[in-house]
């Protein structure tokens, strides 16, 4: 009786708790993620290369104005009818981290903060894919101040690598 009181704690004590983060004062919504399958990866990149070298625009979505670096990625996946957060921190729950060796062209990059290392604070497009040497396309709030293209293998982008997820499937 003890043996199977314990189990059935040891299997319902996760749930317990994945319940009270999601339902606690400080809960916030987990971002949905929705994918489409059969995008063509090769046409998604072009498409995001007809934005190089629009201006890095803080909280904007908009080619007229400018992108950061979740708008852009937002707005490029949007026109392969994939809903992305708008936010870089939402990407941290976001889909499962896949091995370098398993990097395509159009999977997400996601970064650790600038500053803060401990949350989320940049994301792109890979564009070449090469494990932990690929590059990638974003909007960035650095030097370039633009969308632009970088690579992974850089010392500011290698020690801020967070995790890299499919989303184009």
């Amino acid at each position: 009786m003890l043996k199977k009181l314990i189990i059935f704690i040891l299997i319902l004590l996760p749930a317990w708790s994945i319940r009270a983060q999601r339902t606690g004062s400080h809960s916030v919504p987990e971002p949905a993620l929705t994918v489409q399958k059969g995008i063509n990866r090769t046409d998604l990149i072009a498409f995001a290369k007809q934005y190089l070298g629009t201006p890095y625009h803080r909280g904007s979505a908009n080619p007229k104005t400018g992108f950061d670096c979740s708008g852009f990625v937002s707005y490029v996946f949007k026109k392969f009818d994939v809903s992305l957060p708008r936010s870089s921190k939402q990407y941290k729950p976001l889909g499962t981290a896949l091995k370098p060796e398993e990097f395509k062209v159009g999977d997400i990059i996601v970064f650790y903060g600038f500053k803060d290392a401990s949350h989320i604070g940049h994301v792109g497009i890979i564009c070449e894919a090469n494990g932990m040497k690929s590059r990638f396309i974003h909007a960035s709030s650095g030097k370039a101040h633009r969308v632009t293209i970088s690579d992974l293998a850089s010392g500011m982008y290698h020690r801020r690598f967070y995790k890299c997820i499919d989303v184009a499937n």
